[in-house]
């Protein structure tokens, strides 16, 4: 498959956070014990929509630093693959590997184009990494084809309010900003930084992913704790626009048999 216009500009993206930010914090979150969820690092305990990775195959579609497969390999799964297509981050996620020996295997492929077998993973999963910079009509038809028939995807993405609320330049408003209508792509031109996300609203993402095979288990949106504060780095939304409205959201799904 041909790389699309956007897959540089978004590895630039990346290549630049990981030396400004998630490579240095990347061995604090794998030696972190308990799974954690997000902007505010809301726990796995309080959220409760992971499924029971134990003895399961799982990968990780735009793992990053794959923290989260360092997690899921902690609560037993029997193999977890990460896959990234941004050499720096995967370099962080090996330097990590070879400091706590968790047994990762790491890739460095387009979710949207992964190289690895048909149904081989009981579980896939993404948090803001090709949830939400891969093309879904292109990334959740590649997780339904490595899933094995009942396996289980979960993905992290911010809300459709949210992305209606952020404004072209500078940070979320407590008003709309953005038609929902016709919202798929968005490029984000900023000062210092530029990407390409992808958000279709929640019916043309349901859409997508019955499409391809999924039913839907759970769904969750997720507010800032009261006592939270700005991120020190992912600083929007702010923390007080999102103790009123919810700026993350988790889809749990089941791949029917085909």
């Amino acid at each position: 498959m041909a790389e699309k216009d956007y897959v540089a500009l978004n590895r630039e993206g990346w290549t630049k956070a990981n030396a400004e930010y998630t490579g240095a914090r990347a061995h604090d979150s794998w030696a972190q014990d308990e799974i954690t969820w997000g902007q505010w690092s809301k726990p796995e305990r309080d959220v409760g929509i992971l499924p029971d990775v134990t003895g399961k195959d799982v990968i990780e579609l735009g793992c990053g630093t794959a923290y989260f497969g360092a997690w899921f390999k902690r609560a037993g799964a029997r193999r977890v693959v990460g896959i990234d297509v941004t050499p720096a981050q995967l370099e962080t996620a090996r330097r990590m590997e070879e400091e706590f020996g968790l047994g990762l295997e790491l890739t460095e492929a387009n979710a949207e184009d992964v190289p690895l077998p048909d149904e081989s993973f009981d579980f896939a999963f993404s948090e803001y990494g090709a949830s939400i910079w891969c093309d879904p009509a292109l990334w959740i038809a590649e997780a339904a084809r490595l899933l094995r028939p009942g396996g289980e995807l979960v993905f992290m993405r911010g809300t459709t309010l949210r992305i209606l609320c952020a404004p072209d330049q500078g940070k979320t408003a407590n008003r709309l900003e953005r038609p929902q209508k016709d919202m798929y792509r968005l490029d984000w031109e900023e000062e210092d930084w530029s990407g390409v996300e992808f958000h279709p609203p929640t019916s043309d993402m349901l859409a997508i992913l019955r499409t391809n095979g999924f039913e839907l288990l759970d769904f969750r949106e997720l507010y800032a704790p009261e006592d939270a504060a700005n991120h020190e780095y992912y600083d929007d939304p702010p923390a007080e626009w999102a103790k009123q409205w919810p700026a993350e959201e988790i889809w749990r799904l089941r791949l029917q048999p085909r």
